[in-house]
């Protein structure tokens, strides 16, 4: 394969330079406004899928609840009860939606995201890459994204349950859990001009775990404004571009000529 850029293992930036892309991607996308209409599509399906799941979640927490405790059946207090469990059920739904979103609205965009992130990329020269069967980039990217979310919950579900402790659940985990869903989100965003280059899972993870600094601030900024109400939707055009500028200009050189 030509034009792939070889991967840089040194660390070329730090934090802030991280959120500056995060910023030169939302530009990006500023100065094109029918590229980021066109990557809004895939955002709104997730959105609107989410929405409706955690709806029925919000709807059904008590019958879940009270399906997951049958040994409470014969309690006098069962029904306070399977209402903490019922909060607790749909927190946990609203906290594994934060952490999934972007992953499934990459999984469902692939073909948007994918032709956003080569405009970008055609605005610096060459594309690294060919063009690459529509399926069998898909199911890769669907096998991806499965991998990290593993790694994910296997970070933030102990996270989660030390949230309930006192101090420690209001301070440090929050902390902790932004640097652990920021990092990965990361990954989830740089996937595509990473494997456009021939980079596999396991490279990407080495390059990006080398460069934590940029991964980090890139990953965070976004993890905290997706955090707010409808902004995930309009702002992952830019997150792509921004991602896209941020493997393209520092976490590989510019790719060969064909």
């Amino acid at each position: 394969m030509s034009g792939i850029g070889q991967p840089v293992r040194r660390n070329v930036g730090g934090f802030a330079e991280g959120v500056g892309f995060f910023v030169k991607g939302l530009g990006w996308v500023a100065r094109h406004p029918r590229w980021w209409l066109f990557g809004l599509i895939p955002a709104l399906i997730a959105f609107v899928l989410y929405a409706a799941a955690l709806v029925w979640l919000a709807m059904n927490a008590g019958d879940v609840a009270a399906w997951v405790t049958p040994f409470a059946d014969d309690w006098g207090w069962r029904g306070l009860f399977r209402t903490l469990v019922g909060i607790v059920i749909f927190i946990a739904g609203l906290f594994l939606s934060l952490i999934t979103y972007t992953a499934v609205t990459l999984a469902i965009g692939e073909p948007f995201y994918e032709k956003l992130s080569e405009k970008v990329e055609e605005e610096f020269g060459p594309v690294p890459g060919g063009d690459q069967p529509f399926w069998s980039s898909l199911f890769r990217s669907i096998k991806d994204s499965l991998m990290t979310l593993v790694y994910v919950l296997m970070l933030t579900i102990p996270l989660f349950i030390l949230g309930f402790i006192p101090f420690i659940g209001q301070t440090i985990v929050p902390v902790l859990g932004a640097l652990v869903s920021g990092f990965f989100l990361t990954v989830e965003l740089t996937a595509l001009a990473m494997e456009r280059r021939g980079l596999r899972r396991k490279d990407r993870f080495a390059i990006l775990r080398s460069n934590k600094g940029s991964a980090l601030g890139f990953g965070v900024v976004i993890f905290l404004t997706f955090l707010i109400p409808f902004v995930a939707i309009i702002a992952m055009p830019g997150a792509v571009a921004g991602a896209t500028l941020l493997v393209r200009t520092r976490l590989t050189p510019p790719p060969l000529m064909r």
